[in-house]
């Protein structure tokens, strides 16, 4: 979490300082440019996210596998998950994370310039398709940096070998019917109301409390900065448990008996539960 925290300071930072060097020269040049921009925004994002999440499958792994080396706050595990996922495997988050960005450039200079209602139609189709494809990449994303932190793959080994390794278990099933991502959503968006309304109720009580920023209602102001606060800040440790959960689908798909061996407890809980979920997928385990 203390990593996911730094690199939304750093995404933060990138923001504003893309926000102003791109404002004005937008107007000034044409398509091609702007598009370069909004690529180079996307992937930024896109590679300190994917940085997160490598790092996170790393640290899960040594839990998993060496638990002794993982067993406290800043344990020697972070720090050697951090190192390879910002050397070693940086270039498999970069390719990966290009894919993603060049697919959501070409989705928001899309936006940009449909302007011709013409052509709505045809539009539509244009921009379902260009979200179908980035819902693919991000989703295989997922799976292959889980590998990349694990063993350090290349990103197309790694992309090839989970989606083999599910194959072959037969777990297609399992990941479709994964559920956390949606419920972290909800749980982001709950704790993003919560702080919404308090930020409300601190409006409420001081009508002049954003006076100077130049809202004129305290109330509504309060209760939409808390909630963009909030939810900004649950998202960034939600993603860190999507990661931890995902890398643990995938260890368990791969290596139950270290499981078993180095957490046992957790272990028999885990297999208890799965089985009564998919008994078909999990006879084997």
């Amino acid at each position: 979490a203390v990593v996911a925290y730094i690199f939304l300071a750093i995404a933060f930072a990138w923001s504003i300082w893309w926000s102003m060097a791109a404002g004005n020269a937008f107007a000034s040049v044409g398509t091609a440019v702007v598009f370069l921009f909004l690529v180079s925004y996307y992937w930024t994002h896109q590679v300190l996210q994917n940085t997160v999440h490598v790092t996170v499958a790393g640290v899960v792994g040594t839990w998993w596998f060496v638990p002794e080396e993982a067993s406290s706050f800043w344990s020697p595990s972070l720090n050697e998950s951090f190192v390879r996922s910002t050397t070693y495997s940086f270039g498999s988050i970069c390719l990966g994370s290009l894919l993603v960005a060049i697919v959501q450039a070409l989705r928001q200079l899309h936006h940009m310039l449909r302007d011709n209602e013409e052509f709505n139609f045809l539009i539509c189709i244009v921009d379902c398709i260009l979200g179908c494809i980035e819902s693919i990449i991000e989703y295989l994303n997922k799976w292959a940096y889980i590998y990349v932190g694990l063993y350090g793959y290349s990103y197309l080994e790694a992309g090839s070998n989970v989606i083999t390794l599910f194959q072959n278990k037969g777990w297609t099933a399992i990941i479709t019917d994964d559920l956390v991502d949606n419920v972290l959503f909800m749980v982001s968006i709950v704790i993003g109301l919560i702080t919404g309304v308090i930020g409300l109720i601190l409006g409420s009580m001081d009508a002049n409390m954003f006076a100077g920023e130049g809202f004129e209602d305290a109330k509504m102001a309060g209760f939409i900065i808390g909630l963009f606060v909030g939810f900004l800040f649950s998202s960034i440790l939600m993603g860190v448990v999507s990661s931890a959960v995902n890398t643990v689908i995938v260890c368990y798909a791969e290596s139950p008996a270290e499981f078993q061996q180095n957490h046992p407890e957790l272990s028999n809980e885990m297999r208890e539960a799965w089985v009564q979920a998919w008994p078909a997928e999990c006879s084997n385990i």
